[in-house]
């Protein structure tokens, strides 16, 4: 592993879809980029929206240049020795081991810039996700608004025709805002999850009763 002086450290950018992470990925880069730093970004291939799968692209349409990676040994493979900034866009696609990845970059005095979906569409901890935000030296959680109500959102709401999908659908499902509506927690619906809870907590309720 690659071993040199300095500070490395871990910044993870979260939240939900529409919220401005790959815009705030795009951000630092440039900063770094300026600052004459050398940087290298990559993304999961699985997001080939908007400018293709060699971009990283955000919403309101900024774009910059990225390689594509299918998992986290091709990240490791990739980063040359003398790269001082890595980026890594759509992380909740990786599998775990882009945890250690970015460790190991980390501890060999990298600055390593993470961005992704924190949650999936049923509200649950998305891919690595969780365990990156748990290492990171910095994390800054983003916000949409709920296209509901108004307030901030922090749910991704996955449509199928226009309604809830139901949360036996695959985790993984890339889309846009032909697919997915970003929501608060009282608006964010999952059709048989919310059902099921809304049972237990009745049963749980009828047993406090006989206490």
């Amino acid at each position: 592993m690659l071993h040199r002086a300095g500070h490395g450290s871990v910044e993870v950018v979260a939240g939900v879809m529409f919220s401005g992470k790959s815009e705030e990925l795009i951000r630092r880069v440039r900063r770094a980029l300026i600052a004459g730093r050398r940087v290298q970004l990559f993304k999961s291939h699985l997001d080939d929206r908007y400018g293709g799968q060699f971009r990283i692209s955000s919403h309101d349409g900024r774009q910059i240049d990225a390689e594509p990676v299918s998992n986290s040994v091709q990240v490791a493979e990739k980063v040359r020795p003398d790269t001082q900034v890595v980026a890594i866009d759509e992380a909740q696609f990786l599998d775990d081991g882009i945890c250690e990845v970015v460790d190991a970059l980390a501890d060999a005095g990298m600055r390593v810039i993470v961005a992704g979906t924190d949650m999936d569409f049923r509200g649950e901890p998305f891919g690595p996700m969780g365990l990156l935000l748990a290492r990171a030296e910095r994390i800054d959680k983003l916000h949409a608004i709920c296209v509901v109500c108004g307030d901030p959102a922090t749910r991704n709401q996955r449509l199928i025709d226009g309604k809830p999908a139901p949360a036996e659908g695959p985790t993984i499902q890339v889309g846009g805002a032909e697919t997915y509506e970003a929501r608060c927690r009282r608006c964010h619906e999952v059709p048989t999850r919310d059902r099921a809870q809304r049972e237990l907590l009745l049963r749980r309720g009828r047993g406090w009763e006989g206490v």
